[in-house]
């Protein structure tokens, strides 16, 4: 699309971005701003973090068109009293070890994109950031250390899969239906797997919000999904503005939910009995992880930041104040597009 787009292709009329994608294509003024009503249109009723995805430099640029978070899934035979923190919840698979239970914890810390979703939430639900809000400084505060100091601790138990530093969503799924461990920190697909695919475990599997990294502090959890912008160079704008905004209807958002099991950005269907009938028990914590979950940083230069992150922090057990010194360096080269992406 990138290619496409510099080529001022006029074929392209509706593009399914990333939302990581938002401030890139902006910048290069190869998706159209949704002004006026029809902006209004597509803030009605939206998820916040969702609608955030799709917002870049005060324009709404884009149309969420579906979402994604991530909750922490436990064992309910193992796990009675679900942790609140990432404190408590390594502290409860540390006990299970010594039980010889099952006990690990599951999440993605292979060295790609979904480590720096880890990454990312860990320091926002710290209270830090990676980036200003324009995406032109590096922060990487004091907070910012709390929440990346706890990867480390993580990698670093007893509670880690010891093929952490390799795994990816699906990794996690499948360890975690083989009973291996005792929590797993995953999008929702992972529910009607283990319907399918391990139904005596799946009864047991109980959910909470994303993990805490301070008490006091309500997680941001991770936001994915994919929004639709109409391309600047298309001969049908008019029609491909329509024609978002049909995609993206209630109706349309309901049965991608149901059948595809893609979190819908309309606010007010997490409260449709047909959601929550429909594969959707969890629909209320969905809900209010999209409302305040934490977007990735916004930047032009987006994929050169996000590789340096999930690089220079990799593998997990390396994640502590060291290595996070050296990331301030290679993130300021990234968004000014100084030096060579590894």
């Amino acid at each position: 699309m990138v290619r496409r787009s510099a080529a001022k292709d006029s074929s392209l009329d509706i593009l399914g971005l990333d939302v990581v994608w938002e401030a890139e294509f902006a910048e290069a003024d190869w998706v159209e701003n949704w002004t006026g009503q029809r902006r209004q249109q597509v803030e009605r009723d939206a998820v916040k973090a969702a609608l955030d995805t799709a917002t870049w430099d005060g324009q709404l640029v884009a149309a969420p068109f579906n979402s994604n978070t991530q909750l922490l899934w436990y064992r309910k035979d193992l796990v009675p009293d679900p942790p609140r923190t990432w404190d408590q919840m390594i502290q409860q698979a540390q006990e299970l070890a010594r039980q010889g239970k099952p006990h690990q914890i599951e999440i993605q810390g292979n060295s790609y994109e979904g480590y720096t979703v880890w990454v990312n939430a860990m320091i926002l639900s710290a209270g830090g950031r990676i980036l200003s809000e324009d995406g032109k400084r590096v922060i990487l505060d004091p907070a910012a250390e709390r929440g990346v100091n706890l990867i480390g601790k993580l990698a670093r138990s007893p509670a880690a899969d010891p093929s952490l530093s390799v795994q990816t969503e699906d990794q996690n799924r499948l360890a975690f239906e083989a009973g291996n461990a005792a929590f797993e920190v995953n999008y929702p697909f992972i529910y009607p797997s283990a319907q399918q695919d391990a139904p005596k475990l799946a009864k047991q599997i109980g959910w909470v919000e994303y993990p805490r990294v301070d008490a006091n502090l309500p997680s941001r959890p991770p936001v994915g999904g994919i929004d639709l912008a109409v391309g600047a160079y298309s001969r049908h704008k008019e029609q491909a503005f329509d024609a978002i905004m049909c995609l993206r209807n209630r109706q349309n958002q309901l049965r991608n939910a149901v059948k595809g099991g893609l979190p819908p950005t309309l606010a007010s269907l997490y409260s449709d009995p047909k959601l929550i009938n429909g594969g959707y028990p969890f629909a209320a914590e969905i809900r209010d992880s999209l409302q305040r979950g934490g977007v990735r940083p916004k930047t032009p230069a987006y994929q050169s930041l996000s590789i340096a992150i999930s690089t220079t922090l990799h593998p997990p057990s390396v994640a502590g104040p060291a290595a996070l010194s050296g990331l301030r360096s290679k993130v300021q080269d990234a968004i000014q597009s100084k030096g060579l992406v590894p």
